[in-house]
């Protein structure tokens, strides 16, 4: 149990960041829904005033933190050093202020439900200030090329050219049949978080956001096409639902996908999502131009040898 009221300056490192995240950050171990509640209950302020959860701080704020119980859940154990190495091994392009990492499959990039460290936890684990920032996500299922910020204020740089659309970013997906009619652009809005089955689905709907996605066929089979898929807009689990709004799922999809197809991949060798983050290309602040690609991963290229040869 925090007793006593503190009164804690934002330091340069965080201008910018939301109260809500950093407010998190300093009350290890104390559920999300008590962060929300605090806020909004007005217990937490920023000089001397109420706080809304989405309120950027700036540099120098002064913000009290109220006494809070912290003995009702406990911190999750550090990440051992082996899963830090094995990150750092997968590094594919570093400089003083970015890296972009080779994301395996199977690995969350942050923690959530049921996920007690994500890959950024485990880049930061032990520090007392963060040295690495998620400029964008991938799903879990999703492998290939990470754009991580090593400050904050690059990480808004970046976040700002995201929203332009300077960065390009490519996946490679492998989609159910013969994708007829050449290269073409999906355009249409997402929204998500839908219910549908009892599951949170993102659907196409007239009353979504805007989502484009630039679909290009690189290589056919005779049950499947070999796309690969440029995001025009970064919408939750774009690639997918767009494929699958086409008539051609991406393969391994059990969310969107088409369930006997999925079968007769496996048999093939596939064991997941096939759905890799191909390239990132962009051009940084300063002018410098970032031009990373993951290959494509070794059971995904065994799937397609074995397409071949079937």
């Amino acid at each position: 149990m925090n007793s006593r009221v503190k009164i804690e300056e934002v330091k340069p490192a965080h201008d910018g960041q939301r109260v809500d995240n950093w407010l998190a950050a300093r009350l290890k171990g104390v559920p999300r829904s008590l962060v929300y509640r605090l806020l909004r209950t007005g217990q937490v302020r920023v000089n001397g005033r109420r706080a809304r959860p989405s309120l950027r701080l700036v540099a120098g704020d002064r913000v009290r933190i109220p006494p809070v119980r912290t003995g009702e859940q406990r911190p999750p154990p550090k990440p051992d050093a082996a899963r830090f190495e094995r990150l750092r091994r997968a590094v594919l392009y570093e400089d003083e202020r970015i890296m972009v990492l080779g994301k395996a499959t199977g690995m969350a990039v942050h923690a959530g439900s049921g996920v007690s460290h994500g890959l950024i936890e485990i880049l930061n684990a032990g520090l007392e200030e963060p040295a690495y920032y998620l400029v964008h996500r991938l799903d879990r299922d999703t492998s290939g090329c990470l754009l991580l910020a090593k400050d904050r204020a690059t990480m808004t740089e970046l976040h700002a050219l995201m929203r332009r659309g300077g960065i390009g970013k490519q996946y490679l997906a492998l989609v159910q049949g013969q994708w007829k009619g050449g290269a073409r652009t999906v355009d249409a809005p997402l929204s998500p978080n839908r219910e549908r089955g009892g599951e949170r689905m993102t659907e196409v709907s007239g009353e979504g956001r805007r989502a484009a996605t630039r679909f290009v066929p690189r290589q056919a089979f005779p049950e499947a096409t070999l796309m690969e898929a440029t995001l025009d807009t970064g919408r939750k689990h774009q690639i997918r639902v767009h494929a699958a709004h086409e008539g051609h799922p991406v393969a391994g999809d059990r969310k969107y996908g088409d369930a006997a197809f999925n079968k007769r991949m496996k048999k093939l060798g596939l064991k997941r999502l096939f759905l890799h983050a191909h390239r990132l290309h962009f051009a940084m602040p300063d002018g410098r131009e970032v031009d990373v690609t993951a290959p494509l991963p070794d059971d995904l290229r065994a799937v397609l040898d074995a397409m071949e040869t079937d």
